[in-house]
Protein backbone atom coordinates (compact mmCIF):
# COMPACT_ATOMS: atom_id res chain seq x y z
CA UNK A 1 0.00 0.00 0.00
CA UNK A 2 2.63 2.53 0.83
CA UNK A 3 4.04 1.76 -2.55
CA UNK A 4 1.14 2.44 -4.21
CA UNK A 5 0.78 5.56 -2.05
CA UNK A 6 4.32 6.27 -3.28
CA UNK A 7 4.00 5.78 -7.01
CA UNK A 8 0.08 6.73 -7.93
CA UNK A 9 0.89 10.21 -9.20
CA UNK A 10 4.39 9.39 -10.96
CA UNK A 11 2.84 8.79 -14.29
CA UNK A 12 1.02 11.75 -14.89
CA UNK A 13 3.34 13.82 -12.78
CA UNK A 14 5.30 15.82 -15.82
CA UNK A 15 1.63 16.15 -17.66
CA UNK A 16 -0.31 17.82 -14.03
CA UNK A 17 3.40 20.71 -14.72
CA UNK A 18 2.40 21.00 -17.97
CA UNK A 19 -1.27 21.91 -16.79
CA UNK A 20 0.40 24.81 -14.02
CA UNK A 21 1.90 26.97 -17.09
CA UNK A 22 2.74 27.38 -20.51
CA UNK A 23 6.37 26.47 -20.71
CA UNK A 24 8.42 25.47 -24.03
CA UNK A 25 10.16 21.56 -24.12
CA UNK A 26 13.14 22.50 -22.50
CA UNK A 27 11.31 24.33 -19.90
CA UNK A 28 8.78 21.48 -19.09
CA UNK A 29 11.88 18.87 -18.72
CA UNK A 30 13.88 21.81 -16.33
CA UNK A 31 10.63 21.66 -14.26
CA UNK A 32 10.04 17.89 -14.30
CA UNK A 33 13.15 17.21 -13.27
CA UNK A 34 13.49 19.30 -10.35
CA UNK A 35 10.12 18.34 -9.19
CA UNK A 36 11.30 14.23 -9.36
CA UNK A 37 14.73 15.68 -7.84
CA UNK A 38 13.76 17.76 -4.93
CA UNK A 39 11.81 15.31 -2.36
CA UNK A 40 15.59 13.02 -3.05
CA UNK A 41 17.35 16.04 -2.41
CA UNK A 42 16.06 16.74 1.35
CA UNK A 43 15.66 12.89 1.75
CA UNK A 44 19.76 13.01 1.03
CA UNK A 45 20.44 15.30 4.01
CA UNK A 46 17.76 14.28 6.59
CA UNK A 47 17.95 10.42 5.92
CA UNK A 48 20.67 9.79 9.11
CA UNK A 49 19.04 11.81 11.35
CA UNK A 50 15.80 9.17 11.43
CA UNK A 51 18.12 6.14 10.87
CA UNK A 52 19.99 7.35 14.23
CA UNK A 53 16.73 7.69 15.67
CA UNK A 54 15.10 4.66 14.56
CA UNK A 55 18.11 2.59 15.95
CA UNK A 56 17.89 4.54 19.38
CA UNK A 57 13.63 4.60 19.71
CA UNK A 58 12.47 1.46 17.08
CA UNK A 59 11.58 1.58 13.49
CA UNK A 60 8.08 1.35 13.85
CA UNK A 61 8.01 5.24 14.90
CA UNK A 62 9.74 6.27 11.72
CA UNK A 63 6.98 3.94 9.85
CA UNK A 64 4.17 6.13 11.46
CA UNK A 65 6.01 9.47 10.96
CA UNK A 66 6.96 8.61 7.30
CA UNK A 67 3.13 7.41 6.61
CA UNK A 68 1.16 10.57 8.33
CA UNK A 69 3.53 13.01 6.93
CA UNK A 70 3.16 12.12 3.34
CA UNK A 71 -0.42 11.44 3.61
CA UNK A 72 -0.91 14.90 4.58
CA UNK A 73 1.97 16.88 1.84
CA UNK A 74 0.78 14.70 -0.90
CA UNK A 75 -3.15 15.55 -0.34
CA UNK A 76 -1.56 19.32 -0.35
CA UNK A 77 -0.53 18.93 -3.75
CA UNK A 78 -3.31 18.34 -5.23
CA UNK A 79 -4.50 22.03 -4.34
CA UNK A 80 -1.79 23.64 -5.91
CA UNK A 81 -1.91 26.94 -8.53
CA UNK A 82 1.41 26.57 -9.97
CA UNK A 83 4.91 24.85 -10.34
CA UNK A 84 6.55 26.59 -7.24
CA UNK A 85 3.92 25.69 -5.33
CA UNK A 86 4.58 22.10 -6.07
CA UNK A 87 7.89 21.84 -6.06
CA UNK A 88 8.09 23.32 -2.60
CA UNK A 89 5.59 20.35 -1.28
CA UNK A 90 7.82 17.72 -3.10
CA UNK A 91 10.43 19.42 -1.09
CA UNK A 92 8.42 18.95 2.37
CA UNK A 93 7.98 15.51 1.07
CA UNK A 94 11.36 14.56 1.22
CA UNK A 95 11.41 15.40 5.53
CA UNK A 96 9.00 12.53 5.58
CA UNK A 97 10.62 10.01 3.56
CA UNK A 98 11.89 6.62 5.20
CA UNK A 99 8.91 4.35 5.28
CA UNK A 100 10.63 1.48 2.85
CA UNK A 101 13.85 2.16 4.39
CA UNK A 102 12.82 1.45 7.93
CA UNK A 103 10.67 -1.71 6.85
CA UNK A 104 13.67 -3.10 5.41
CA UNK A 105 15.77 -2.24 8.52
CA UNK A 106 12.68 -3.89 10.33
CA UNK A 107 12.88 -7.07 8.40
CA UNK A 108 16.86 -7.72 8.24
CA UNK A 109 17.01 -7.96 12.25
CA UNK A 110 14.19 -10.29 12.77
CA UNK A 111 14.96 -12.38 9.78
CA UNK A 112 17.53 -15.50 10.11
CA UNK A 113 21.03 -14.13 7.90
CA UNK A 114 21.03 -17.20 5.83
CA UNK A 115 17.42 -16.55 4.25
CA UNK A 116 17.70 -12.52 4.45
CA UNK A 117 17.49 -13.03 0.73
CA UNK A 118 14.23 -14.63 0.32
CA UNK A 119 13.25 -12.50 3.53
CA UNK A 120 14.14 -9.00 1.75
CA UNK A 121 12.97 -10.16 -1.41
CA UNK A 122 9.50 -11.25 -0.13
CA UNK A 123 9.23 -7.28 1.58
CA UNK A 124 10.32 -6.37 -2.07
CA UNK A 125 7.47 -8.17 -3.72
CA UNK A 126 5.22 -5.91 -0.95
CA UNK A 127 7.06 -2.71 -2.62
CA UNK A 128 7.23 -3.81 -6.03
CA UNK A 129 3.28 -4.69 -6.14
CA UNK A 130 2.50 -1.25 -5.17
CA UNK A 131 5.08 0.20 -7.59
CA UNK A 132 3.44 -2.29 -10.25
CA UNK A 133 -0.22 -0.99 -9.14
CA UNK A 134 0.26 2.88 -8.16
CA UNK A 135 0.69 4.23 -11.95
CA UNK A 136 -1.46 1.61 -13.30
CA UNK A 137 -4.19 3.25 -10.85
CA UNK A 138 -3.00 6.57 -11.10
CA UNK A 139 -3.31 6.56 -14.71
CA UNK A 140 -6.62 5.31 -14.63
CA UNK A 141 -7.79 7.45 -12.10
CA UNK A 142 -6.40 10.69 -13.67
CA UNK A 143 -8.47 9.94 -16.69
CA UNK A 144 -11.12 9.88 -14.94
CA UNK A 145 -11.44 12.17 -12.58
CA UNK A 146 -8.33 14.46 -13.31
CA UNK A 147 -5.27 14.70 -11.90
CA UNK A 148 -5.73 16.59 -8.95
CA UNK A 149 -8.15 14.69 -7.19
CA UNK A 150 -5.55 11.61 -7.60
CA UNK A 151 -3.63 13.30 -5.08
CA UNK A 152 -6.66 13.24 -2.56
CA UNK A 153 -7.05 9.45 -3.10
CA UNK A 154 -2.89 9.06 -2.69
CA UNK A 155 -2.93 11.10 1.00
CA UNK A 156 -6.10 8.82 2.13
CA UNK A 157 -4.51 5.78 1.10
CA UNK A 158 -0.98 6.51 3.10
CA UNK A 159 -3.36 7.75 5.90
CA UNK A 160 -4.66 4.18 5.87
CA UNK A 161 -1.33 2.92 6.04
CA UNK A 162 -0.38 4.86 8.89
CA UNK A 163 -3.25 3.47 10.75
CA UNK A 164 -2.52 -0.14 9.53
CA UNK A 165 1.21 0.24 10.85
CA UNK A 166 -0.25 1.66 14.14
CA UNK A 167 -2.44 -1.21 14.96
CA UNK A 168 -0.88 -4.04 12.94
CA UNK A 169 2.75 -3.74 13.13
CA UNK A 170 4.75 -5.10 16.37
CA UNK A 171 8.32 -4.70 17.06
CA UNK A 172 9.96 -6.01 19.77
CA UNK A 173 12.44 -3.09 20.28
CA UNK A 174 14.65 -2.31 23.34
CA UNK A 175 15.38 1.48 23.52
CA UNK A 176 19.42 2.48 22.76
CA UNK A 177 20.31 5.38 25.12
CA UNK A 178 21.42 7.80 23.04
CA UNK A 179 25.41 7.70 25.28
CA UNK A 180 25.49 4.12 24.80
CA UNK A 181 25.36 4.49 20.88
CA UNK A 182 28.38 3.38 18.37
CA UNK A 183 29.18 5.86 17.13
CA UNK A 184 29.00 4.72 12.84
CA UNK A 185 33.18 5.48 13.06
CA UNK A 186 33.41 2.51 15.06
CA UNK A 187 30.49 0.60 13.40
CA UNK A 188 32.37 0.55 10.13
CA UNK A 189 35.41 -0.38 11.75
CA UNK A 190 33.72 -2.98 13.13
CA UNK A 191 32.44 -4.39 9.87
CA UNK A 192 33.81 -7.41 8.16
CA UNK A 193 33.81 -5.90 4.80
CA UNK A 194 33.32 -2.27 5.52
CA UNK A 195 34.34 -1.32 1.43
CA UNK A 196 31.47 -3.65 0.47
CA UNK A 197 29.04 -1.68 2.44
CA UNK A 198 30.59 1.58 1.57
CA UNK A 199 30.66 0.21 -2.22
CA UNK A 200 26.71 -0.92 -2.16
CA UNK A 201 25.94 2.56 -1.02
CA UNK A 202 27.52 3.87 -3.99
CA UNK A 203 25.87 1.00 -5.98
CA UNK A 204 22.40 2.04 -4.86
CA UNK A 205 23.35 5.58 -6.02
CA UNK A 206 24.30 4.57 -9.25
CA UNK A 207 21.16 2.19 -9.97
CA UNK A 208 18.50 5.07 -8.75
CA UNK A 209 20.45 7.62 -11.06
CA UNK A 210 19.90 4.78 -13.94
CA UNK A 211 16.61 4.74 -12.95
CA UNK A 212 15.23 7.69 -12.55
CA UNK A 213 16.87 9.54 -15.37
CA UNK A 214 13.94 7.88 -17.13
CA UNK A 215 11.07 9.27 -14.86
CA UNK A 216 10.52 12.43 -15.38
CA UNK A 217 10.41 12.37 -19.56
CA UNK A 218 8.41 8.91 -19.85
CA UNK A 219 5.37 10.03 -20.18
CA UNK A 220 6.24 12.43 -22.44
CA UNK A 221 8.15 10.20 -24.38
CA UNK A 222 4.93 8.09 -24.21
CA UNK A 223 2.94 11.10 -25.90
CA UNK A 224 5.34 11.48 -28.83
CA UNK A 225 4.84 7.89 -29.26
CA UNK A 226 1.33 8.18 -29.63
CA UNK A 227 1.45 11.60 -31.69
CA UNK A 228 -0.66 13.07 -28.61
CA UNK A 229 -3.29 11.26 -29.48
CA UNK A 230 -5.72 9.13 -27.18
CA UNK A 231 -5.37 8.38 -22.93
CA UNK A 232 -2.00 9.28 -22.61
CA UNK A 233 -2.18 9.21 -18.68
CA UNK A 234 -3.58 6.02 -18.96
CA UNK A 235 -1.22 4.63 -21.39
CA UNK A 236 1.62 6.03 -19.19
CA UNK A 237 0.48 4.77 -16.41
CA UNK A 238 0.58 0.82 -18.03
CA UNK A 239 3.97 1.78 -18.85
CA UNK A 240 5.22 2.87 -16.43
CA UNK A 241 3.61 -0.44 -14.37
CA UNK A 242 5.12 -2.89 -16.34
CA UNK A 243 8.57 -2.81 -14.92
CA UNK A 244 7.20 -3.77 -11.58
CA UNK A 245 5.12 -6.75 -13.36
CA UNK A 246 8.15 -8.39 -13.91
CA UNK A 247 10.03 -7.61 -11.05
CA UNK A 248 6.92 -8.93 -9.09
CA UNK A 249 7.17 -12.56 -10.65
CA UNK A 250 11.03 -12.84 -9.81
CA UNK A 251 11.94 -10.75 -7.04
CA UNK A 252 11.36 -14.22 -4.05
CA UNK A 253 12.98 -16.39 -6.64
CA UNK A 254 16.16 -14.24 -7.34
CA UNK A 255 17.00 -13.55 -3.46
CA UNK A 256 16.58 -17.39 -2.67
CA UNK A 257 18.67 -17.94 -5.79
CA UNK A 258 21.39 -15.01 -3.98
CA UNK A 259 21.33 -17.33 -0.71
CA UNK A 260 22.39 -20.30 -2.82
CA UNK A 261 24.57 -19.00 -5.26
CA UNK A 262 26.11 -15.52 -4.25
CA UNK A 263 24.12 -12.89 -4.05
CA UNK A 264 27.04 -10.84 -5.52
CA UNK A 265 26.66 -12.65 -8.40
CA UNK A 266 22.38 -12.10 -9.59
CA UNK A 267 23.60 -8.50 -8.74
CA UNK A 268 26.30 -8.43 -11.77
CA UNK A 269 23.99 -10.35 -14.53
CA UNK A 270 21.11 -7.88 -13.88
CA UNK A 271 23.51 -4.74 -14.26
CA UNK A 272 24.66 -6.98 -17.62
CA UNK A 273 20.96 -7.90 -18.20
CA UNK A 274 20.12 -4.32 -17.66
CA UNK A 275 22.76 -2.71 -20.72
CA UNK A 276 21.04 -4.69 -22.87
CA UNK A 277 17.64 -4.02 -22.37
CA UNK A 278 17.96 -0.26 -21.72
CA UNK A 279 19.32 0.74 -25.01
CA UNK A 280 16.91 -0.86 -27.52
CA UNK A 281 14.44 1.63 -25.62
CA UNK A 282 16.02 4.74 -27.60
CA UNK A 283 15.03 3.00 -30.73
CA UNK A 284 11.81 2.10 -30.22
CA UNK A 285 9.17 3.35 -32.94
CA UNK A 286 6.12 2.50 -31.08
CA UNK A 287 4.58 2.09 -27.58
CA UNK A 288 4.41 -1.99 -27.99
CA UNK A 289 8.12 -2.01 -28.01
CA UNK A 290 8.38 0.24 -25.02
CA UNK A 291 6.14 -1.68 -23.16
CA UNK A 292 8.11 -4.86 -24.02
CA UNK A 293 11.80 -3.33 -23.13
CA UNK A 294 9.87 -1.59 -20.16
CA UNK A 295 8.62 -5.19 -18.33
CA UNK A 296 12.21 -6.53 -19.12
CA UNK A 297 13.72 -3.72 -17.49
CA UNK A 298 11.78 -4.60 -14.59
CA UNK A 299 13.52 -8.02 -14.88
CA UNK A 300 16.72 -6.10 -14.31
CA UNK A 301 14.98 -4.60 -11.32
CA UNK A 302 14.73 -7.33 -9.32
CA UNK A 303 18.31 -8.43 -9.20
CA UNK A 304 19.52 -5.18 -8.39
CA UNK A 305 18.46 -2.92 -5.29
CA UNK A 306 16.82 -6.19 -3.62
CA UNK A 307 20.48 -8.02 -3.61
CA UNK A 308 22.02 -4.55 -2.58
CA UNK A 309 20.16 -4.50 0.43
CA UNK A 310 20.52 -8.42 0.73
CA UNK A 311 24.45 -7.72 1.04
CA UNK A 312 23.80 -4.67 3.57
CA UNK A 313 21.75 -7.29 6.05
CA UNK A 314 24.34 -9.95 5.55
CA UNK A 315 27.35 -7.84 6.59
CA UNK A 316 26.22 -5.31 8.84
CA UNK A 317 25.38 -5.36 12.77
CA UNK A 318 22.00 -5.73 13.62
CA UNK A 319 22.22 -2.71 16.59
CA UNK A 320 23.08 -0.58 13.55
CA UNK A 321 20.76 -1.50 10.71
CA UNK A 322 18.14 1.65 11.46
CA UNK A 323 21.66 3.68 10.50
CA UNK A 324 23.31 1.74 7.64
CA UNK A 325 19.61 1.30 5.84
CA UNK A 326 19.13 5.15 6.33
CA UNK A 327 22.80 6.35 4.74
CA UNK A 328 21.29 3.69 1.73
CA UNK A 329 18.84 5.25 1.89
CA UNK A 330 20.66 8.73 1.64
CA UNK A 331 22.56 7.12 -1.66
CA UNK A 332 19.69 6.53 -2.92
CA UNK A 333 18.20 9.77 -2.60
CA UNK A 334 21.02 11.36 -4.16
CA UNK A 335 20.53 9.18 -7.11
CA UNK A 336 17.01 10.14 -7.21
CA UNK A 337 18.32 13.60 -7.21
CA UNK A 338 21.10 12.93 -10.05
CA UNK A 339 18.66 10.36 -12.35
CA UNK A 340 15.76 12.88 -13.14
CA UNK A 341 18.18 16.05 -13.39
CA UNK A 342 20.54 14.15 -15.93
CA UNK A 343 17.16 12.80 -17.79
CA UNK A 344 15.76 16.65 -17.69
CA UNK A 345 19.18 17.98 -19.29
CA UNK A 346 20.00 15.15 -21.86
CA UNK A 347 16.17 15.51 -22.81
CA UNK A 348 16.47 19.20 -23.28
CA UNK A 349 19.64 18.94 -24.94
CA UNK A 350 19.46 16.70 -27.39
CA UNK A 351 15.95 14.44 -27.58
CA UNK A 352 14.19 11.91 -25.12
CA UNK A 353 16.00 8.79 -27.11
CA UNK A 354 18.96 9.55 -25.74
CA UNK A 355 18.27 9.36 -22.22
CA UNK A 356 17.92 6.16 -22.92
CA UNK A 357 21.71 5.80 -24.36
CA UNK A 358 23.16 7.82 -21.18
CA UNK A 359 21.37 5.57 -18.66
CA UNK A 360 22.58 2.34 -20.29
CA UNK A 361 26.07 3.99 -20.14
CA UNK A 362 25.49 4.96 -16.14
CA UNK A 363 24.70 1.10 -15.82
CA UNK A 364 28.13 0.33 -17.67
CA UNK A 365 29.73 2.42 -15.00
CA UNK A 366 28.10 0.30 -12.02
CA UNK A 367 28.83 -2.92 -13.38
CA UNK A 368 32.77 -2.29 -13.25
CA UNK A 369 32.58 -0.76 -9.86
CA UNK A 370 30.43 -3.57 -8.48
CA UNK A 371 32.87 -6.18 -10.36
CA UNK A 372 35.58 -4.44 -8.70
CA UNK A 373 33.82 -3.91 -4.98
CA UNK A 374 32.74 -7.27 -4.51
CA UNK A 375 35.54 -9.40 -5.67
CA UNK A 376 36.52 -10.44 -1.92
CA UNK A 377 33.49 -11.55 -1.51
CA UNK A 378 33.69 -13.28 -4.76
CA UNK A 379 36.85 -14.91 -3.32
CA UNK A 380 36.08 -15.85 -0.04
CA UNK A 381 33.13 -17.51 -1.42
CA UNK A 382 35.53 -19.94 -3.89
CA UNK A 383 38.00 -20.48 -1.16
CA UNK A 384 34.65 -22.00 1.12
CA UNK A 385 33.71 -23.83 -1.57
CA UNK A 386 36.84 -25.69 -2.09
CA UNK A 387 37.29 -26.25 1.51
CA UNK A 388 33.56 -27.96 1.58
CA UNK A 389 34.40 -30.30 -1.50
CA UNK A 390 37.69 -31.09 0.09
CA UNK A 391 36.12 -32.10 3.07
CA UNK A 392 33.47 -34.00 1.27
Amino acid sequence: MAGIGFSLIMPFMSLYIDTLGDFTRTQLSFWSGLTFAATFLVTAVISPIWGKMADERGRKLMLLRASLGMAVVIACMGLVTNVYQLVLLRFLQGIFAGYISNANALIATTAPRSQSGKALGTLTTGNVSGMLLGPLLGGAIAEVVGYRTTFFVTGTLLLLVFFLSLFFVHEHFVPVKRSESVPMKQVFHELKYPHVVIGMFVTTMIIQASNNSISPILSLYVRQLMGGHGGIALVSGIIASLPGVATLLVAPRFGALGDRIGTEKILLIGLIFAILVYIPQAFVTNIWQLGFLRFLVGISDAALIPQVQTLLAKYSPHYAAGRIFSYNQSFQAVGNVAGPLIGSTISGMFSYSAVFLSTSLLVLVNLIWVNFNTKDIRQSEHVKKEANESEE
